[in-house]
């Protein structure tokens, strides 16, 4: 851990040498110990086998088993609609994940290209992949740092470090710090530069410590290359749903073939019937419901700004009840901005700041200033350019003041002085201009400007303003100090004494205005909010409190805290805790994985490189798609293309919806599907002498007249109440609060009407087809029903979704072409009266009348 080493240990234990550097002759040797400085990552799934990835279902193993069946029957019509199913829903799921696994590819490009070495005592410009350990880099203003070194010069260097600390201001580097320990977080290392960090100013040097995978922004690739890809609640259950079904549809097939032989009946002929009964089982048309279903969920997601990139994230989304928040540039809008001023002996709102009242200080900050702003784009340091958005508050720009004030001299800021100073003519007078660290300032300081009048400073006047300073810092806002004074001859030893003292500047990145809002939803919906930062605790407590996160300042745990407990400890400990500060990358994940073991379903929300091992950790890991990295964008399963905290609310809301759609397409298959199993049931139990239906009447019924209405339940308008309810468990079964009950009396429902259309044909074409009418139409009509299990239809607006009654009449419309000339030879199909269809008709509205009654009795009860 060489932060903790002096600069010259370093250099002794890495056998380098500061003035010359490396020798050509080590180079090599060094670069086969030590490998390239480039990332490496695993090899990406091709296309093929992310496709043959989407067969591995067991509901897909069972349509091939249907396929199979249908096959060896010589149904090759079947085998072939079956056949469109299953790669229709693995192209699907090819196509809306084929660009997942960017992250890495990001990473490589943050890598900086070249590198200014000192090699054989000559300063030359090399590939950074080239870099070695011991190498002396050098370092100015503009360039990525291109490895991890330890500085051993630092003049007025500044880091901006925000992509992998979260700290929202460039950091002032020191090469003479020694940190007292290893448990040092990340971001307080300040002798320390990190590969594709950004210099914003001064110059420096460092010696290469660690080169590729071993660098810090390399430990986040590994870990993004070694997380684990979990299965969705979703997925868990649709597995074991297959599973279900596979054993139900073998047991009844046993079942038939175990009554065949005791009745004494022809096997070929139960063999037959048995695989009707086994396709019957078989909801053929669901993977592709439910994928197609998640598909149109997320178009409509992204019309409200949030990109979806991998299908089962969004029924996820539904379920989560941890949102863990990267502070800055999600919860805050990455931007310095002073929201406080001290003159005058007032502390004010930056609001009350007047153009003419509290000029000296507006053109101080304003002149005593290396940024600058063009048009939108803010040039330099974040801390100035904040000073120079609060001096165009008040109609004052960089460029006309420096015109009408042009600066003589200067003297720059170091970390030494904690100032810098600049001078400037103001008609045929000099004003110098000092800006920094409000103590150091006051020590140097001998009047104060108060209203426009210049008098001696009092103990009582600097009383009130460190009173001032602590007020602000109190509230976690980084305050500067000004002071000036007229000057005759420009003399640099005396140009920062004898100085009058102007004002305070008080400012801080500060929260978005709309995310209190969507917090107080999340709160209401049952999800808990936590921040998570690379900030210092005061900082990030002081943005926590005024969001609502926590008023508790106990709540907040530090990295340094976070490393003195096990896994087990931290586990009880985020119960508790909702800000996390100071924290490195490594923190982020166990974090994550800590709130995962309590059985939380978690969503990370983050913008930075340092974001994208939790981001991939987390059950949703979601990005910033305009401040957000590649990075952070490749590792999510979601992004914002609005960098709105209060879209993820949305998100949750449509994802709720999402399940609740799939849920009521489940059931709705799944009741059809019973229905067809009791038809054939009491049929063979019955000893009938024809089959109420063919295997091709309930596979055209599974797979186009079910689909149908399946997947306009998928689209249906969602509740408004729904993020007024705690999230589902994630263990929560599809068919929890009443949803097996709903099956099975839908099942015998449907199949009792269709056998009783049976029963009014005369002759064995026309028993079947009237069968196959009834089960068909009454499952459409029935759909209406399982837009609410518990509403009435009434309640909920009899045509609220179009799209159901759309797929209605075009059912009613399919089952009535299959009867005609041109379909009844392939379907084995009679042609029918117009009283047949009457009595068809109302025969298939009693599972819609009845479950409508049910309903309204059970409603009438609860009032």
């Amino acid at each position: 851990m060489f932060y903790t080493k002096s600069s010259e240990e370093t250099i002794k234990e890495l056998h380098s040498d500061s003035y010359h550097g490396l020798s050509s002759d080590e180079i090599p040797k060094r670069a086969e110990k030590y490998g390239r400085n480039e990332l490496t990552q695993k090899k990406n799934k091709s296309l093929f086998l992310k496709f043959l990835a989407q067969l591995n279902e067991p509901m897909i193993y069972i349509l091939f088993a249907a396929a199979l069946i249908s096959a060896i029957l010589k149904e090759f019509s079947d085998t072939v609609i079956i056949l469109i199913v299953v790669l229709l829903n693995a192209v699907i799921g090819v196509v809306q994940e084929s660009k997942a696994e960017k992250a890495l590819d990001a990473l490589k490009q943050l890598s900086s290209p070249k590198a200014l070495v000192k090699r054989d005592g000559v300063v030359c410009e090399v590939n950074s992949a080239d870099l070695v350990v011991g190498d002396i880099v050098l370092l100015e203003a503009g360039r990525y740092v291109p490895a991890d070194l330890r500085l051993i010069e630092a003049v007025n260097l500044q880091i901006e470090e925000s992509a992998l600390t979260g700290e929202s201001v460039p950091v002032n580097k020191d090469n003479e710090f020694v940190a007292p320990d290893e448990k040092t977080v990340l971001g307080d290392r300040k002798n320390m530069a990190y590969m594709s960090t950004y210099v914003t100013n001064g110059r420096g040097a460092g010696v290469v410590s660690e080169t590729g995978m071993n660098t810090q922004i390399g430990k986040i690739a590994k870990s993004l290359d070694e997380a684990e890809e979990e299965a969705t609640p979703l997925q868990v259950k649709l597995a074991q749903l297959g599973k279900t079904l596979g054993f139900l549809a073998l047991g009844v097939c046993a079942l038939i073939f175990v009554i065949s032989i005791i009745e004494g009946k022809n096997i070929f002929d139960m063999l037959l019937t048995s695989i009707s009964l086994a396709v019957a089982a078989i909801p053929e048309g669901l993977p592709a419901v439910v994928t197609i279903v998640l598909a149109l969920g997320v178009q409509k997601m992204s019309k409200r700004k949030a990109i979806i990139r991998k299908l089962p994230a969004v029924e996820t989304l539904g379920c989560v009840n941890v949102v863990c928040s990267d502070k800055t540039g999600t919860l805050t809008k990455n931007k310095m901005t002073v929201i406080k001023f001290y003159q005058n002996g007032a502390l004010e709102s930056i609001d009350q700041m007047d153009a003419k009242t509290n000029e000296m200080l507006l053109h101080g900050m304003a002149l005593c200033n290396d940024s600058d702003i063009s048009g939108e784009n803010e040039i330099g340091d974040p801390t100035e350019t904040a000073l120079l958005v609060m001096g165009s508050r008040a109609g004052l720009t960089k460029e006309g003041l420096n015109r009408e004030h042009p600066r003589v001299f200067e003297l720059p800021f170091d970390s030494g002085r904690k100032m810098m100073t600049t001078v400037h003519t103001y008609g045929d007078k000099k004003l110098s201009f000092t800006k920094g660290a409000t103590d150091n300032i006051l020590t140097r300081t001998v009047h104060i400007l108060e209203n426009g009048k210049i008098r001696p400073i009092t103990e009582e006047d600097k009383s009130a303003l460190m009173n001032a300073m602590t007020a602000m810092s109190n509230e976690a806002l980084r305050v500067l100090a000004l002071a000036y004074k007229e000057v005759s001859e420009i003399d640099g030893e005396t140009l920062e004494s004898g100085l009058t003292f102007v004002g305070l500047v008080g400012m801080i990145d500060p929260p978005r205005e709309e995310v209190k809002d969507a917090i107080h939803i999340c709160h209401k919906a049952g999800i808990r909010t936590v921040m998570i930062t690379g900030d210092h605790k005061d900082t990030a407590f002081a943005i926590a409190r005024e969001l609502d996160i926590t008023q508790d300042k106990k709540q907040v745990l530090s990295g340094r805290e976070l490393d003195e407990m096990s896994d087990e400890q931290l586990k009880k400990a985020v119960e508790n805790t909702c800000v996390f500060a100071r924290v490195s990358p490594e923190h982020k994940v166990r974090i994550v994985k800590a709130f995962k073991a309590n059985g939380n379903i978690v969503s990370m929300t983050g913008d930075g490189v340092n974001d994208a091992p939790s981001l991939k950790n987390a059950d949703i890991g979601v990005a910033m798609g305009i401040t957000g990295t590649d990075v952070s964008k490749g590792a999510a399963d979601m992004v914002l293309s609005d960098d709105n905290f209060t879209t993820i609310v949305g998100a949750i809301e449509e994802g709720r919806n999402i399940y609740a759609n799939i849920k009521r397409t489940v059931l709705f298959l799944l009741s059809c599907n019973l229905g067809e199993i009791f038809t054939l049931l009491v049929a063979i139990v019955l000893n009938f002498t024809v089959m109420p239906l063919r295997p091709i009447h309930i596979l055209w019924v599974n797979l186009i007249t079910d689909t149908l209405p399946a997947l306009s339940l998928g689209v249906e308008p969602g509740f408004r109440g729904i993020m007024n309810r705690k999230p589902r468990p994630k263990d929560e079964s599809l068919f929890a609060h009443g949803g097996w009950f709903f099956i099975i009396l839908n099942g015998i429902l449907v199949g009792g009407v269709t056998l009783a259309g049976f029963q009014m044909g005369e002759g064995e074409s026309h028993q079947q087809t009237i069968a196959f009418m009834v089960l068909a139409i009454s499952q459409l009509f029935f759909s209406l029903s399982v837009r609410n299990i518990h509403t009435p239809i009434y309640k909920i607006g009899i045509f609220k979704n179009k799209a159901l009654w759309g797929s209605i009449l075009l059912g009613v419309l399919l089952q009535f072409l299959v009867t005609t000339p041109i379909l009844s030879g392939a379907f084995e199909t009679a042609t029918l009266s117009g009283m047949e269809w009457l009595s068809i008709f109302l025969l298939s509205l009693a599972p819609f009348v009845i479950n409508e009654i049910v309903k309204f009795v059970k409603l009438g009860r609860k009032k």
